[in-house]
């Protein structure tokens, strides 16, 4: 018999749970709110880790923002960074410094995200209401410009100048992305980073100074749990923040495993393990959700035929394109395996914003072994106004992948070589394959599975329409 068929078959006597199933299913009920609390809440925990394991390295408060100055690498875990801009991500107590104020400098991909990583609701402006987006794709155009956060609660006068954002959330997830031409001199990139001012409203003159400490090549770990510290963690964020009424049925779940709001979690012995299985099972539905479930779903996958896959089908923020439900195997399967959102990432937008598809698979449908040797053909032309990228993650953490190269990944600002025809090959593999140079070799791990990204920054209409697409990785001889 199955383990289902042993559910099933629990015993009633005279119509009443014996001891044995009465134990067995209190059991199995605690095990199965655990799985789905850990999926459900993965958006949360996913930021809040980033939030801890920044602020354990780099300090706290509204006036910190971490800047990677020479670029994020694979030190710094967390999931699929793009290694090919200048980064800056801070996290803001809207409860604890009340509403903030936020200079934003000119010529960044920015986005404002509450700390269930929805894009916060800013400004209705000529009809169009922006949500997250700061910067080249949101109200100011590049252009810069002063943003004014309000907590859920807030009650006060509506501020008369500005983009107000309201969160649903008492923190919100500051982040930056700026761009360099050449990637031996980012310093104009981190000079515009770092006039990045930020103070409680009316407070300007108050205001703590700026910090912006430098984070490249600091090991710092911002990934969120595989295991049981993962409860512990979610409890955190649950004393932390703000309740929303609508999540109350979800709450439920984390009722029955022991965490709610203003009352400690203390589970004993018998029900820590069972947490920990929880944890450890759910992580790994997620990695099912992200590798095999994501394709499967209307949009799953950008071009018939090949296996680049695409999170957000249906180009919605918040994964309900379908206006009846909330799409959980894309959510699952964006929040295991990235961070942060907003109608920028997300929406068709010619020459703005940017799209990600991604493979973990071959053109066979193998999965990607760091032990072979694999091309990437990309046609010429490639639609990107921006820039492009290719990049490689651990399939495991969804990490940068530590392949001893100083990035994992190849840019169009690295100039690599290409073919008469304009178009490039990119290689992959342990040795760089006879065909390949240093420019266009991206060297894997043997012993490691590991997934590419292809990053256009402002995608062009040749992209939407497709009559450009990539190769799918073809296995080298």
């Amino acid at each position: 018999m199955t383990r289902y068929d042993d559910l099933s078959a629990s015993e009633f006597a005279q119509g009443f749970p014996t001891e044995e199933t009465i134990s067995t299913l209190r059991d199995e009920l605690f095990f199965q709110r655990a799985v789905q609390a850990y999926l459900w809440s993965l958006p949360a925990i996913n930021i809040w880790a980033m939030k801890e394991g920044s602020e354990k390295q780099f300090g706290s408060g509204y006036n910190v923002l971490p800047i990677w100055q020479n670029r994020i690498d694979a030190k710094t875990l967390v999931t699929t960074p793009n290694f090919d801009v200048v980064y800056a991500m801070g996290y803001l107590d809207l409860d604890e410094h009340g509403p903030l104020v936020v200079e934003a400098p000119s010529g960044v991909l920015g986005m404002f995200d509450d700390f269930w990583q929805r894009p916060i609701e800013g400004p209705t402006i000529d009809g169009h209401t922006w949500k997250g987006d700061v910067g080249l794709a949101g109200p100011d155009a590049g252009e810069g410009g002063t943003f004014i956060l309000l907590p859920p609660d807030y009650d006060g006068p509506n501020p008369e100048s500005g983009y107000v954002y309201r969160s649903r959330t008492r923190n919100v997830f500051l982040f930056w992305r700026a761009f360099f031409s050449d990637p031996h001199d980012l310093t104009p990139a981190v000079d515009k980073l770092e006039s990045t001012v930020i103070y409680p409203l009316g407070g300007k003159d108050r205001a703590l100074a700026m910090h912006f400490p430098h984070a490249s090549g600091v090991e710092c770990n911002m990934l969120f749990p595989s295991d049981g510290t993962y409860f512990e963690m979610l409890d955190r964020f649950i004393q932390n923040e703000a309740v929303d009424r609508s999540d109350l049925d979800l709450r439920g779940f984390l009722h029955t495993i022991g965490i709610e709001k203003g009352t400690p979690f203390t589970p004993d012995e018998h029900d820590r393990e069972l947490l920990d299985k929880a944890a450890r099972t759910a992580f790994k539905i997620s990695k099912v959700t992200v590798t095999h479930l994501l394709a499967l779903e209307p949009g799953g996958t950008y071009y018939d035929g090949l296996r680049w896959v695409n999170t957000f089908a249906g180009e919605n923020t918040e994964f309900q394109s379908s206006e009846t439900f909330t799409n959980l195997e894309q959510r699952t399967a964006f929040f295991t395996a990235a961070y942060s959102d907003s109608p920028g990432m997300v929406m068709n937008i010619v020459d703005k914003g940017a799209k990600y598809p991604a493979t973990m698979k071959d053109a066979d449908g193998n999965w990607l072994d760091g032990a072979k040797s694999y091309s990437l053909h990309l046609p010429p032309k490639i639609p990107a106004a921006l820039f492009w990228s290719v990049a490689l993650y651990d399939n495991v953490s969804a990490s940068g992948l530590d392949n001893g190269q100083p990035f994992p990944s190849i840019n169009t600002m690295d100039k690599p070589t290409y073919n008469q025809d304009g178009s490039h090959d990119i290689y992959f593999g342990p040795n760089r394959p006879a065909a390949a140079d240093d420019s266009n070799w991206l060297r894997t791990v043997p012993g490691k599975g590991y997934f590419v990204i292809v990053r256009l920054y402002g995608p062009q209409q040749a992209f939407f329409d497709q009559s450009w697409k990539p190769s799918d990785l073809k296995l080298l001889d």
